[in-house]
């Protein structure tokens, strides 16, 4: 049983639709491989009963010509999307032993389309972090390691949990959310693909808030087909939602193998920056060499406020952060420590119920929004963001219809190789993926190859408001060209699971 875990989505659709393999068989399958997969430390929350309950209908729905477009697909579930009945903790001891009683609207929707869920994925911590090292239930370890070297090496983050099941052959797809590059980076460092659709694109109901003006759902797949096959039913207007846009999904599907002939692709030079590994340099060249090849028009463009991003966004991401976190006060719910007065229990509670990179966002949020400093920090990288966005407006003006980049200035490094004593160290992991957000854009990262220590690495395609599709047809000739990595399974034969 073990190959069906080999399967992609859309074989994996075809062959239940076909009753070739029943839903039922194909959850055991994958069950099992989660069961034997724990040395990763991927899930934080198992759910086999609910994977199997969900499988036997799916089965009847197949047997009696109901089936939706995700019927029997077994998934991931990210652990910032709630789910109802099932632990939702955003990996962080003040959310340890919450249990909604309510659905998000993004895994509503997958199982309305017939998926089953796995259980939940780790990440950091309320989505801060870049490495998957800050969460509560300890770091994921990615199943890629260095060539000759048994080093536990970093998913990426924040979804790295989600980034190592599916690399890891746990389960088909998974979901998870991009704020700076939490979806992109992690599937370039995991060797998958990843797609941030644009902001408004999946609803943000029911998904724990990290920075609201910048949080977007969206999947993880091994392939290009699969993400949008995904991304299909992730999407869609929700009327909860008041960021969510009001505007027809298309068949993402169908923009796979579309031809890319006369598309105009930017490369910026902005991109090309200090400390980029020669590796990622040359894979960038054959990117889009690539594309040139397949009949795209490669052309420079220049996208001059990308040097002040980076700072810009880590002023206003934790600045709506300081916000959205104040809720998790011990009151309602969460994690509550005794105090002497309410006050001292407010303080008491967040001190313990939050991690260390948790309090530091929170703070340099809380200062930047604060009197006297509003305006020179908060203000001005609202300013920045904004002319940001206009550089890209400018670029596609110009008939550019994407835009290639690295997803990363490098491949994975060791776990507790960043050291903790200078974050900055670890925020330069989003350097490429950040301006998305700030802009709102669709962006997607493609693997493109392995670096000299056979570490997978990734190609970012950038494209304009609501154009996924033109993503995913430059990236189907990308996946043609490079060809799917795979990790050998040391973890099943540790001697861990």
């Amino acid at each position: 049983m073990t190959e069906l875990t080999d399967l992609t989505i859309a074989q994996a659709r075809d062959l239940l639709r076909n009753r070739k393999i029943s839903a039922a068989e194909l959850a055991e399958a994958h069950v099992a491989a989660v069961e034997g997969a724990r040395a990763l430390n991927a899930f934080v929350e198992e759910t086999p009963q609910s994977a199997r309950a969900m499988a036997k209908a799916a089965d009847a729905r197949l047997a009696n010509g109901t089936a939706g477009p995700l019927e029997g697909i077994p998934l991931g579930v990210k652990d910032l999307f709630c789910t109802r009945d099932v632990r939702t903790t955003a990996a962080s001891r003040i959310l340890e032993n919450f249990v909604p009683t309510y659905e998000s609207t993004v895994t509503s929707n997958l199982w309305r389309d017939g998926a089953v869920m796995l259980g939940k994925l780790n990440n950091d911590e309320f989505a801060m972090g870049s490495s998957n090292e800050t969460s509560f239930f300890g770091p994921v370890v990615s199943p890629w390691r260095r060539k000759g070297s048994n080093q536990d090496i970093v998913p990426g983050g924040s979804s790295g949990g989600s980034a190592a099941a599916v690399a890891a052959r746990l389960c088909l797809g998974a979901t998870g959310t991009d704020t700076g590059g939490s979806i992109r980076q992690p599937a370039a460092y995991s060797g998958i693909v990843g797609i941030k659709p644009t902001y408004g694109r999946c609803s943000r109901w029911g998904i724990v808030a990290f920075a609201s003006s910048l949080d977007q759902a969206g999947p993880f797949a091994r392939t290009v087909t699969d993400a949008a096959i995904l991304l299909r039913s992730m999407a869609g207007h929700d009327p909860k939602d008041t960021t969510s846009v009001d505007r027809a999904v298309p068949d993402y599907e169908a923009a796979v193998g579309r031809s890319i002939k006369g598309m105009k692709v930017g490369i910026p030079k902005e991109y090309r920056v200090d400390g980029m590994g020669a590796d990622v340099e040359a894979l960038w060249q054959r990117g889009a060499d690539w594309l040139k090849e397949s009949g795209a028009e490669i052309v420079a463009v220049s996208l001059p406020h990308t040097r002040y991003a980076l700072p810009a966004y880590y002023i206003v991401a934790p600045a709506e952060a300081s916000s959205n976190l104040a809720r998790y006060d011990g009151v309602r719910y969460g994690l509550r420590e005794p105090g002497r007065d309410v006050i001292d229990m407010y303080e008491h509670t967040r001190a313990a119920g939050f991690g260390k990179e948790v309090r530091r966002r929170i703070m340099i949020g809380t200062y930047v929004l604060s009197a006297g400093y509003y305006d020179a920090y908060y203000l001005r990288a609202q300013k920045v963001r904004t002319l940001i966005k206009r550089d890209f407006e400018q670029c596609f003006a110009q008939g550019v219809a994407a835009i290639l980049t690295p997803t990363t200035p490098s491949a994975a490094f060791a776990v507790g190789e960043k050291s903790s004593a200078d974050p900055v160290e670890m925020y330069l992991n989003d350097v490429f993926t950040v301006t998305v957000n700030m802009a709102g854009l669709p962006g997607l990262s493609v693997p493109g190859g392995l670096d000299a220590s056979g570490l997978p690495l990734g190609l970012q395609l950038i494209g304009q408001p609501f154009e996924e599709e033109t993503l995913f047809a430059l990236a189907s000739v990308i996946e043609r060209a490079a060809g799917a990595f795979t990790p050998e399974p040391w973890w099943s034969a540790s001697g861990q699971a």
